[in-house]
């Protein structure tokens, strides 16, 4: 087992194709609260450069060495204690790779509650169990050498046999290599099998797949296995492990039973059977189902969690007023107002969708809003009534409102307008139309928005409710933590919920920046922060390069870090520049292209410099693009101006469409109609698709054409095909 960070890192770069040095700094790096964004960033000279993902995966595998390190030195401990601890059974424990291995090789010895073959070692029936186990005895009878055992608790032969049995039951179903090559053959051979339950409800049919299902469960892909579980769950479905027990049964018999003269022989055979039967079986069948389960959501986490950067990223709709409406039937469809900056400005109440149908009225008050506040664009939530109101918006298009308009996703917006940050940025407004004003903001600024939700809400998962939720939890804060830094915050316009993804802040200092801009203004220069209560040096260091600040000093406004200003005015000396010429950027370009044309390699410029190549990289492309967003490399949303329905779509009727969420087995689209329409996994391209993630990801804007329309059932099927 790893003893020392030399070895600790070691083992990792073996897993992960690295070399050892660059582990050992990373982890050095790690073990010095250094956050991952900041050393994906600003370390890149002593990680070799490693993404995000590498430096996450380096983080999970050295906390699983150090809990199996720390979880050896307890086992041992606890055998050492019972006197039981053998040089080969240190050996294997100390050379075991996995917690499986060593709580298989503990279990024997793990302080247990009070089992059959515990009552019958109290009963003094230990010694018969091993002469059992021995297999010396090949003369007499099984009943002739348990008559020496009976007792007022053990009355008849029979009952000392079977409490002998229960013990050399409950030692072979507690050996390790026994576990193991049981273990081995589940996971190769294992079929899931569920079925109805008896006088189980299951509205809608949703478990009818499963009703007589079986599938090998190494093979079954994640979605399906979770689906089962959910129906297992539900009580819709029962569930369990079909293998060849007979087989298994008789391989350990053959394991176990040395001398087949013995005459204990059908003692012994009877106590493995059972053995694997009560206890083995049972134990290895929820450890393989658990350890296939936990495989499946991590997958599903994955999927919801690229869903979801993805969603995040999407491209900001700057410099536009917009006009939202969060659509109702019974309660009417809210309206909001905001201005450029996503301040709230009007609101109001509109029924178009009432028996009387308001339609005309309805169209007559958005006439007057976009009027009134010079809006250009009108967000509608795509939930309830959303096709209805679409058409009411196209409609009046039609009649000359000189707008046009997107969908935008509502998951969450009802959780973010009750909740206590939607009561302090929105106080004089009532919950139903905060949530307009959150639509509206999500298709400004998206990520500035959605981080005010619980990731779980955003809608773009894969049974997010099925998996480890403290594990969801981790990861989707992660790719929000990942997502926030990736793109940079304003710090004198950012509100707490984006703040407190920074690298180094969290909630409590987020609190703390907000307070101090609302107490002294907005902060002129980066440095400014250490003025903040509570942010120290530290926290600084982790933060300052994601904080912009857009003020007296041009670098605030850039990714570039603090402690690398002075190497970067060196840089700009040597281009004759001072960083504060207009048109900066074309300079910067101009003196780069100079200082080639010198011969000067880049190696030579950051020894110069005294940074790194990657340092010195970066900072020449901040400084040719300053203040950039990367969203802005993205496609834009669609903006439309008319509107479909289903009966509108013929077979073959190319259209363009914005993937809304990527699963397993293929992507949903929005085509502009009521439906979202699916591209299946086999129509996602003209080659083979493994993964589909690796062809779109949620906020594409994708082509495709319509292969299959289902009136009745609502669905619509799309083919990205050539």
């Amino acid at each position: 087992m790893p003893q020392t960070d030399r070895e600790l890192a070691a083992t990792i770069a073996a897993e992960l194709s690295l070399s050892p040095d660059q582990v050992e700094r990373t982890v050095a790096l790690l073990d010095a609260t250094n956050t991952i964004p900041f050393i994906a960033r600003y370390r890149k000279e002593v990680t070799g450069g490693l993404d995000e993902e590498q430096l996450r995966a380096i983080a999970a595998r050295a906390a699983y060495l150090r809990n199996l390190a720390d979880r050896k030195r307890t086992v041992l401990d606890s055998i050492a204690e019972q006197g039981k601890l053998t040089d080969d059974l240190r050996a294997r424990i100390e050379t075991a790779a996995t917690l499986q291995e060593v709580e298989d090789l503990y279990l024997p010895y793990r302080p247990k509650r009070r089992t059959r073959a515990t009552v019958a070692r109290e009963r003094g029936l230990g010694p018969l169990a091993e002469m059992i186990l021995a297999q010396e005895a090949t003369t007499g009878t099984p009943e002739r050498y348990a008559v020496a055992f009976l007792s007022d608790d053990v009355p008849t032969v029979e009952d000392a046999l079977a409490g002998a049995r229960d013990i050399v039951a409950e030692e072979t179903a507690e050996d390790a290599e026994a576990r193991g090559y049981v273990r081995q053959a589940f996971q190769a051979n294992d079929v899931l099998a569920s079925r109805r339950a008896k006088d189980a409800q299951d509205p809608g049919g949703k478990y009818r797949l499963y009703y007589e299902y079986t599938e090998r469960l190494a093979a079954m892909p994640p979605h399906r296995l979770l689906a089962v579980n959910r129906g297992e769950r539900e009580g819709v479905l029962q569930v369990g492990v079909e293998m060849d027990d007979d087989a298994l049964i008789a391989a350990l018999q053959r394991r176990v039973l040395r001398r087949p003269e013995s005459v204990f022989r059908d003692e012994l055979l009877a106590a493995v059977a059972d053995g694997y039967r009560r206890l083995m079986r049972p134990s290895i069948e929820r450890e393989v189902r658990a350890a296939r389960t936990e495989e499946a959501e991590a997958h599903a986490i994955r999927v919801f969690g690229a869903n979801l950067r993805q969603l995040l990223l999407q491209p900001p709709l700057r410099g536009v007023r917009v006009l939202a409406i969060d659509p109702g039937f019974r309660t009417g469809s809210k309206v909001a107002v905001v201005d450029e900056t996503g301040r709230y400005l009007d609101s109001t109440t509109i029924y178009p969708h009432e028996p009387q149908k308001r339609w005309a009225e309805a169209k007559r008050t958005l006439e007057g809003l976009v009027a009134r506040h010079g809006v250009g664009v009108v967000a509608i939530g795509n939930g309830t009534a959303s096709r209805e109101t679409e058409a009411l918006v196209a409609e009046a298009i039609g009649e000359g409102l000189p707008v046009s308009y997107v969908m935008v996703s509502e998951a969450g917006a009802s959780v973010y307008s009750a909740s206590k940050l939607a009561g302090s940025e929105l106080p004089q407004l009532d919950v139903s139309i905060r949530g307009a004003v959150s639509i509206a903001r999500r298709l400004q600024d998206p990520l500035a928005e959605l981080v005010k939700i619980d990731p779980k809400s955003i809608g773009v998962g894969l049974y997010q409710h099925d998996v480890n939720q403290k594990a969801l939890a981790e990861a989707l804060d992660a790719v929000v933590e990942s997502a926030v830094n990736y793109v940079g915050v304003d710090v004198n316009t950012a509100s707490p919920a984006l703040l407190r993804y920074v690298a180094g802040i969290g909630p409590r200092l987020a609190a703390n920046i907000v307070e101090h801009r609302d107490a002294n203004g907005p902060f002129a220069r980066r440095r400014d922060l250490l003025k903040v209560k509570g942010l120290g040096a530290k926290a600084f260091e982790q933060a300052a390069g994601f904080l912009k600040v857009v003020g007296e000093e041009p670098l605030d406004n850039t990714f570039i870090h603090p402690e690398s200003y002075a190497a970067c005015y060196a840089l700009l000396e040597r281009m004759g520049l001072s960083g504060r010429e207009a048109g900066l950027a074309t300079r910067v370009q101009e003196g780069r292209e100079a200082l080639r044309a010198t011969g000067l390699r880049e190696a030579q410029l950051a020894e110069e410099l005294g940074i790194g190549v990657p340092t010195l990289q970066d900072m020449l492309a901040n400084l040719l693009k300053p203040g950039r967003d990367p969203r802005e490399d993205l496609p834009a949303p669609i903006l439309r101006t008319d509107v479909l329905t289903m009966e509108d779509l013929r077979e073959g009727m190319m259209l363009k469409g914005t993937v809304r969420n990527v699963v397993d087995f293929g992507a949903f689209v929005d085509i502009g109609v009521k439906q979202d329409g699916l591209v299946h996994i086999s129509q996602m391209a003209d080659h083979y698709v493994r993964d589909p993630l690796d062809v779109v990801s949620v906020g594409d804007i994708v082509d495709v054409r319509v292969i299959s329309i289902d009136l009745e059932r609502g669905r619509i099927g799309l083919s990205m095909k050539s």
